[in-house]
């Protein structure tokens, strides 16, 4: 267990895997021919994680949370995320860069993890992020060199990491 809060467990565990099902999508918008097979498989376990642990979450509504009293700071972090992701895909757009939006995205998605961290209590949460970005800037070489959509190589990068925690989730929730 990475919290001692077993609803935002549950939380985190479908939301992780909801989202490892929607960048393991945007990778099929022009994924190597190799990696087509396994793109949709690791997207259905996404749904599967996100659907069961989503239930357990409504059903464990009345648990304790670590957002308790932060409710603002959580929506105030979550509005900074979706303003930031989306002037810069705006950005992007008006210097017909379009391709560079999944990774500007995921840096992101990616940095809000550490400050999500600490309103969920969940250093768990920061470790993804921080691979994350790691992972994303050791992407930005290959990226700036073969012109095609970023998201061939983010999407799969975001997913995995996604997918792997929510699947650690998954056993900690369940272990617990």
């Amino acid at each position: 267990m990475t919290t001692g809060f077993l609803r935002d467990q549950h939380f985190t565990t479908a939301w992780f895997g909801l989202v490892a099902f929607v960048w393991f999508g945007w990778a099929q918008e022009d994924p190597p021919r190799a990696w087509r097979g396994w793109l949709g498989p690791r997207s259905g376990l996404g749904v599967v994680i996100a659907l069961g642990f989503g239930a357990l979450t409504g059903l464990n509504r009345g648990e304790p949370t670590a957002l308790e009293g932060r409710y603002g700071w959580f929506g105030l972090l979550v509005a900074v995320e979706v303003v930031a992701a989306g002037v810069g895909g705006l950005v992007l757009a008006r210097r017909r860069a379009s391709r560079w939006t999944a990774w500007w995205v995921a840096a992101v998605v990616a940095a809000h993890f550490p400050p999500l961290a600490v309103l969920l209590e969940d250093w768990a949460v920061a470790v993804v992020g921080f691979a994350q970005l790691a992972l994303l800037c050791s992407l930005l070489p290959r990226l700036r060199g073969d012109g095609l959509p970023s998201s061939r190589l983010v999407g799969p990068v975001m997913g995995a990491t996604l997918l792997l925690r929510a699947v650690v989730g998954a056993v900690a929730a369940v272990a617990r």
